[in-house]
């Protein structure tokens, strides 16, 4: 089957800048807006710099340089550097931060000699012009030679709208692609964790392929897998590092590398090297994963290198889930890529996840299961307030959300629910998949 989207694929915008000069506060208001839209998720967000927003109906994902450079403004050039090269390598749209209290410093400087090297789209956004007092000092940017400039405030949002015209103006327009309907399974994880012999092991020598179709994301291929009795698209992001300069700033390059194909897949296959651990690079990957709604796997690679005693894998598995608590519904499979132990296993692992994501539930059945719970299980009351769920219903979205209405939805806690939330996982295995769930008024 083949269907026709239109679409933009993965369009990412970068902040850049030295520090101090407002890019974490312009990017904070920038996910503010997004999150006041969206119902807030449960749990904690792990990874403070990246975050998606929209403008105008066009939604991208913003990420903040800032976080990465160590230090304030006595930092080396080189490092500040590596920052926006890679920005410059993965954005669509690159918005370049300066300061009007200071005017062009050094720094500023250099951040635009890369940039005006590049043919990426930059708004300059010249920052911390709260008053018109200080509009005219804004003038001095043009001899950045990067174009057109745009004072704004990242603390009272005021001058933003018309940047983020700019901004939306500047991306990519929407692509028609004729694909067809198959899972799509994302191979995403740290530098060195296997993923290129995870994949070459399930091809084999004789790649048994219809087509290789050139990926939708830099640096990723899809490839169409038809053997074993199973049929999807397997993405090899396995490009995640290609230069030796950025050693410091790993991290950072698998974000931005990343994103782009979580964001495209529908089950995201995490392998990480079982010897190395589940560290923090590998858990921001994750989250990445669960904040974009994604199923999610992970494989414990080179299992067979790891020295055991009678509870190991049980040990290696509770750490991990607790380090991916709350949402810990979700398969661990270890396995050996070199001996080819389990490689099978994941796969059907990931099949069944993909099947998980896209499970519909009457809504009979689901209020025939979800209501006699909640009634042995009320919400707890709230200031006086008892609040009554009347009805459930699955939303019509790719990935499972569900409606709940009562009658004061703004008294239901998150702890409630989470025990919601539990009981959908407990009654219909949603296993790997990451669930919403709304409180709407009845």
């Amino acid at each position: 089957m083949q269907i026709v989207k239109i679409s933009v694929m993965g369009n990412i915008v970068a902040i850049v800048g030295r520090p101090n000069v407002g890019k974490s506060t312009f990017f904070n208001r920038l996910i503010q807006r997004r999150e006041a839209i969206v119902d807030s998720t449960s749990g904690v967000t792990r990874d403070r710099n990246y975050g998606k927003t929209d403008w105008n109906g066009r939604e991208f994902s913003v990420i903040d340089t800032g976080g990465y450079v160590v230090g304030s403004d006595d930092i080396f050039e080189a490092e500040i550097d590596k920052q926006v090269e890679l920005a410059i390598e993965e954005a669509d749209v690159i918005i370049f931060v300066v300061d009007v209290t200071s005017g062009i410093t050094p720094d500023d400087q250099g951040v635009a000699k890369l940039l005006r090297k590049s043919n990426k789209p930059v708004v300059i956004a010249v920052n911390k012009v709260d008053s018109n007092k200080n509009i005219l000092d804004a003038t001095e940017f043009y001899s950045l030679g990067l174009g057109e400039y745009y004072t704004i405030s990242a603390i009272n949002g005021s001058g933003s709208g018309d940047l983020l015209d700019a901004v939306v103006e500047a991306l990519p327009d929407a692509v028609e692609e004729v694909e067809e309907d198959l899972p799509k399974l994302t191979v995403v994880g740290r530098p060195n964790a296997g993923k290129s012999s995870f994949i070459n092991a399930l091809i084999g020598e004789e790649r048994y392929i219809v087509t290789d179709i050139a990926g939708t994301t830099r640096d990723a291929i899809d490839t169409r897998y038809n053997r074993f009795g199973f049929d999807f698209k397997l993405v090899d992001t396995a490009g995640i590092r290609k230069k030796s300069k950025v050693k410091e700033n790993l991290e950072f390059y698998s974000v931005m590398r990343s994103v782009r194909a979580i964001e495209h897949a529908d089950v995201c296959i995490l392998i990480f090297d079982a010897n190395r651990g589940f560290d923090g690079q590998v858990e921001n990957i994750f989250w990445l994963a669960e904040r974009n709604r994604k199923g999610i796997v992970i494989l414990a690679n080179k299992w067979d290198l790891v020295e055991k005693e009678t509870n190991t894998i049980k040990n290696f598995e509770a750490s991990i889930r607790e380090r991916i608590s709350p949402f810990t519904d979700v398969p661990i499979v270890f396995i050996s890529v070199l001996n080819k132990q389990r490689i099978y296993k994941a796969i059907e692992t990931a099949i069944e996840v993909y099947k998980n994501r896209s499970k519909k539930i009457k809504t009979r059945v689901l209020n025939e299961t979800m209501l006699p719970l909640i009634e042995q299980n009320p919400p707890p009351a709230l200031k006086g307030k008892y609040v009554k769920i009347k009805y459930i219903t699955q939303l019509p979205t790719p990935q499972p959300q569900f409606a709940f209405f009562c009658n004061l939805p703004q008294y239901v806690r998150d702890s409630y629910k989470r025990y919601l939330e539990n009981q959908l996982r407990k009654n219909f295995d949603f296993n790997g998949v990451p669930i919403s769930i709304y409180m709407r008024k009845k």
